[in-house]
């Protein structure tokens, strides 16, 4: 890899917009169908009606934001996104919050890939796909919410079930970011346990993970408040797939609510719940893929099996070393491989 961690997904709000070349992330290109095998899975989204029309002037949509005390959310998405269509659904369109949304915020939607002008502010005039790209996104539906200083203050990169997603919500409403991390605003939001860690017969006891040296290294972050673990262990996790690729990996599980003394991945000296605050962990369960010493990707949203499964092998086969810019490079390859030898590919499970 050319830089020290190039897929982080969560990025320091700080830097959204100078992000270095080598540190870019992009959303996985729209599947083509091959003459023989087909891509299948895809969903097409229709917005809300009250989504904002917007002029893709931002500082003009944020003063007229602010002016109602309301919140700017730039809604990256991409077309035949199936994770992009079940966030509008069930997080905009069905949800009962649906009002407090409205009343709160203006929802502007941009296509990473699409060629509309955005005025950024009186300097920065770009298309939509290059916004995107300097924003780093690599998973649709990627959510920036910015304030009324224009200043990001929270960002979701993919989806969110509806109970995790109000929360974030109510952060930004409260302007809850002006004295915390959402990281430590959720934990204050956390109910009474109702996840029972469940074992896993690839995980390992280890405290010492920078000892961790022959083989790529995935740290599963957890805790006993996590509605959506249940759910990981139940399906990916009880995958045969998905545990033949987790096989070419040192596979620990941390309650990042511990303050048990282990060592991180760089020899720091930490406990779980430390490691979790430095990286910024503010969604269980997330999957951090470390190899070599260096963080190379985290999975922190809900992917369906063969995107899961395509970054498991992009990190545990080592294949970002051929493809070091984007591992959606990678699944992009393994896609038309596929299809060009008859075989047809479900992005989606449901």
């Amino acid at each position: 890899m050319h830089s020290p961690h190039p897929w982080l997904i969560a990025l320091t709000l700080s830097t959204l917009f100078a992000l270095p070349a080598s540190g870019q992330e992009r959303a996985e290109s729209p599947p083509v169908d091959s003459p023989t095998g087909k891509v299948s899975g895809g969903k097409m989204s229709t917005h809300p009606a009250w989504f904002k029309e917007s002029f893709l002037d931002i500082t003009e949509d944020v003063d007229e934001a602010a002016a109602s005390d309301k919140h700017v959310i730039l809604f990256l998405e991409m077309n035949g996104c199936p994770y992009c269509y079940k966030m509008l659904e069930e997080n905009f369109k069905d949800a009962a919050y649906s009002d407090f949304i409205q009343e709160k915020f203006d929802v502007i939607a941009l296509n990473v890939y699409g060629d509309r002008e955005v005025a950024f502010d009186a300097e920065t005039a770009l298309t939509e796909k290059a916004l995107a790209k300097q924003l780093g996104v690599s998973y649709t539906p990627t959510l920036i919410f910015l304030n009324q200083a224009k200043d990001p203050v929270a960002r979701i990169n993919g989806y969110r079930n509806p109970q995790d997603f109000k929360a974030v919500l109510d952060y930004v409403a409260a302007k809850a970011y002006e004295t915390q991390t959402l990281a430590a605003f959720l934990e204050t939001r956390k109910t009474q346990p109702s996840y029972s860690f469940r074992d896993h017969p690839q995980f390992q006891d280890i405290d010492d993970l920078s000892s961790v040296t022959d083989k790529p290294l995935a740290i599963l972050f957890e805790d006993a408040a996590c509605v959506a673990c249940d759910d990981l262990h139940d399906g990916h996790l009880g995958d045969p797939s998905v545990n033949a690729a987790l096989e070419k990996f040192v596979v620990v599980r941390l309650d990042d609510q511990s303050d048990k003394p282990i060592t991180a991945p760089d020899g720091t000296k930490t406990t779980p719940k430390q490691l979790a605050e430095t990286l910024g962990i503010s969604y269980e369960p997330t999957l951090v893929l470390y190899d070599k010493g260096e963080q190379i990707l985290r999975i922190e949203s809900m992917l369906y099996r063969y995107h899961f499964l395509g970054l498991l092998e992009y990190v545990g086969e080592r294949h970002y070393e051929e493809y070091p810019n984007d591992p959606f490079d990678y699944i992009n390859a393994k896609t038309a491989k596929l299809t060009s030898q008859g075989k047809d590919v479900s992005i989606s499970d449901e």
